[in-house]
């Protein structure tokens, strides 16, 4: 990540896999930067959304000492959907940070903050909410960017 300050332009959706010595690549541009970072934060999180699910049902499996074919059906429906789910999240928060970043020309903890207040209120209301729930849930997202921001200046 750059520094506070630096332009973050040329960052494209990018994925790697590694395995001993071989590394394999990819990288997608889609020719404009928001779109780049929207895609990437959905890439992104959606995997790891994804990968939490296969964690957690390979784990009941292990536990009831079963597997059958519909277990892992159900398991890669869950997959699909909290892989978009959470990378669809993640594609709204970053695209609202990077247009908060353009609008202000700066690069600071206050993206973050007002990019996290923006995305848990339209994904609050996009799930039928109402009001305080909505507010609430905009706070929410505020202080969890914030958060994070601040953590990563930190490390």
């Amino acid at each position: 990540a750059p520094l506070p300050g630096q332009s973050r332009e040329g960052k494209m959706p990018s994925a790697g896999l590694e395995a001993g010595s071989n590394k394999v690549d990819v990288a997608i541009d889609l020719g404009n930067p928001l779109l780049n970072r929207t895609v990437d934060g959905f890439l992104k999180i959606g995997a790891v959304g994804a990968c939490r699910v296969a964690a957690e049902d390979a784990f009941d499996c292990l536990q009831s000492g079963s597997v059958s074919k519909h277990k892992l059906e159900k398991t890669l429906e869950k997959m699909c959907k909290e892989g978009a789910y959470w990378g669809a999240v993640a594609g709204v928060y970053v695209g609202m940070e990077y247009g908060v970043e353009r609008v202000r020309g700066e690069y600071d903890w206050k993206n973050a903050l007002i990019g996290g207040i923006a995305s848990g209120a339209l994904i609050s209301a996009a799930s039928n909410n109402k009001g305080n729930k909505i507010a609430k849930d905009a706070i929410t997202g505020g202080a969890i960017a914030t958060a994070i921001e601040f953590i990563n200046y930190l490390t």
